[in-house]
C-alpha cells in the first residue's frame, strides 16, 4: 500500500519543500525571492521570542508566488510524474481531452462575462512542452500572457503582499502578533480559478481592510481584546 506524503510542518520543512517548487516552476532567483522575505519574518518574530507567522507566511507567500498560468498548466501536463500516473491508470490506446479558458484565448460568456473552456485534444501536449519551456518568460516584457487582467492581479497580488508583511514585521509586537497572523493567512482564501477566484480576490480584500484597521489602530485593538 502507497502511503500518502507527509506534509511538512516545521518552518525548515515547509521552507525546503516550496523552494524546491519555486526553483521547477520558476528558477532559482524566485526561489531566493522567496526565502528571503521568509528569513525577515523568522528574525522579528525571534526577537519577541513569537512563532507561527514565519511559518505562515512562508505557507501563504509561496503560494501566492506559484500561481497557476498557462506556464505551470503546460508544466504540470508534460512532468514525467503526470505522465506515469496517466500509464499507471490506463491501458490500451486511450485519448487525451483537455478543458481549458486561457484567457489570451478564450470567448467569453456574453450573459456573465466569464471565460468559457474550449476542449482540446491530446495534440496540445507537443506545444504544452513547448510552452512549459518558455516559463522563463513569465514576469517579463516578453510574456505575451503577462499584459491580461488576470496575470496583472496575480502578479499585484504578490507585491501587495510583500508591503504587507513588511509593514507587519514593522510594528510587530507580543500584542498584535494574533493579529499579524490572521493577516498574513489570508491568501488562504483565494482560491478557485476565474470569476470565482476575482470573487474571493475581493472578500479577502475585505477583510484585510477591516483587520489593517485594527492593526493601524492600536487602541482599536486593545479595546477588542477587552
Amino acid at each position: 500500500m502507497r502511503l500518502p506524503p507527509r506534509l511538512s510542518t516545521t518552518l525548515e520543512e515547509i521552507v525546503t519543500a516550496r523552494v524546491k517548487h519555486l526553483t521547477g516552476y520558476q528558477n532559482a532567483a524566485l526561489a531566493e525571492r522567496y526565502k528571503a522575505l521568509v528569513e525577515k519574518v523568522r528574525a522579528a518574530e525571534l526577537e519577541l521570542g513569537q512563532t507561527g507567522l514565519a511559518e505562515t507566511v512562508a505557507r501563504f507567500y509561496a503560494k501566492l508566488l506559484s500561481y497557476k498560468d498557462e506556464y505551470e498548466v503546460a508544466r504540470l501536463y508534460t512532468d514525467a510524474a503526470f505522465q506515469a500516473k496517466l500509464g499507471r491508470q490506463f491501458e490500451g490506446d486511450y485519448k487525451l481531452r483537455f478543458h481549458l479558458a486561457p484567457p489570451l484565448f478564450a470567448q467569453r460568456d456574453p450573459r456573465t462575462g466569464h471565460l468559457i473552456k474550449q476542449e482540446f485534444g491530446g495534440w496540445v501536449l507537443p506545444a504544452f512542452r513547448l510552452l512549459a519551456g518558455l516559463k522563463g518568460l513569465r514576469g517579463t516584457a516578453f510574456d505575451p500572457f503577462g499584459r491580461t487582467a488576470e496575470r496583472k492581479t496575480e502578479r499585484r497580488l504578490i507585491t501587495d503582499y510583500e508591503r504587507l508583511v513588511g509593514e507587519l514585521i514593522g510594528g510587530l509586537t507580543p500584542q498584535n502578533h494574533p493579529l499579524a497572523l490572521k493577516l498574513a493567512a489570508l491568501p488562504d482564501e483565494i482560491r478557485g480559478y476565474g470569476h470565482i477566484k476575482d470573487a474571493n480576490i475581493e472578500k479577502a480584500r475585505r477583510k484585510e481592510a477591516e483587520l489593517l484597521a485594527q492593526w493601524r489602530n492600536p487602541a482599536a485593538l486593545k479595546a477588542a481584546a477587552e
